[in-house]
């Protein structure tokens, strides 16, 4: 009973750690948004409301776990599990839409499908994660939560990729700017931390979720294995999250400085 009782204390103190970090996180994004430049670009100040929204909900979750725990059908925990993910994606894909937006400005390319494709990815994996809940909502099939989880981990590596790709990109493209270039060292910085972190953020969350998937004892289930997530969503969420918003605190605006010219 007392062991029982122990880990029991010690399971609630985990969420309570979490709900108190999402909080953190959520504040912090508050509070960057207000600070930005008004030219700031829009997708950078979406990035810190949904940033925002997806803490609270974090925070919520963990915070009212006994609540949350209790829910039935099973999915609706799940849905609540699995829609910060989402919107983790979401948030952080707008960063790349940003950078993309700045690389195909400098060299002169069409902007104007960037948003679209952007918009139609987190379209299709909102349609296609609503269909997993509801058939879960249908029958509690196992080998649909199987599919699910290798579903987050297929989005967490398409988020890897895209930092990869753009950040990287912007990082090369900024090093060919004239050595004189205002702020070429500090884009250089925020650009290289940046794509750093979140590559890393998103490939540590697509590995864990495959991990999981195949393996129950990697499970990310928050009730059964509270202090593997508190690790988890620690350095894959909060982490992350308050150094991208510390590093971009300062960040901007999305235009081009007149001395930068397309780069050939």
């Amino acid at each position: 009973m007392l062991t029982t009782a122990t880990q029991l204390s010690g399971r609630t103190l985990f969420f309570y750690i979490l709900c108190a970090a999402y909080a953190l996180v959520s504040s912090l994004a508050l509070v960057s948004s207000p600070l930005r430049p008004p030219s700031s670009s829009i997708s950078l100040t979406n990035t810190h409301t949904l940033q925002s929204a997806d803490s609270i909900v974090r925070a919520l979750v963990f915070g009212l776990h006994k609540l949350v725990f209790l829910l039935r059908p099973k999915v609706l925990v799940l849905v609540l599990l699995d829609l910060p993910g989402l919107l983790f994606f979401s948030t952080y894909t707008l960063l790349v839409l940003f950078w993309a937006e700045i690389y195909h400005q400098a060299r002169s390319l069409p902007t104007d499908k960037l948003k679209i494709v952007y918009i139609s990815i987190n379209g299709a994996l909102y349609f296609i994660q609503i269909c997993i809940w509801i058939y879960l909502w249908i029958d509690d099939n196992t080998v649909v939560i199987f599919i699910g989880k290798i579903f987050i981990a297929v989005v967490s590596f398409m988020a890897a990729l895209g930092f990869l790709l753009y950040g990287g990109r912007l990082f090369i493209m900024l090093k060919h700017f004239p050595i004189e270039s205002r702020g070429r060292r500090k884009k250089l910085h925020e650009v290289g931390s940046v794509t750093a972190i979140c590559f890393t953020c998103f490939l540590i969350r697509c590995v864990m979720g495959f991990l999981s998937a195949f393996d129950s004892d990697a499970s990310l289930d928050v009730f059964y294995h509270p202090l593997l997530d508190l690790i988890y969503y620690l350095v894959v969420e909060v982490l992350p999250s308050a150094l991208v918003l510390y590093i971009l605190r300062k960040l901007s605006p999305r235009r081009i400085s007149a001395q930068y010219h397309p780069i050939q």
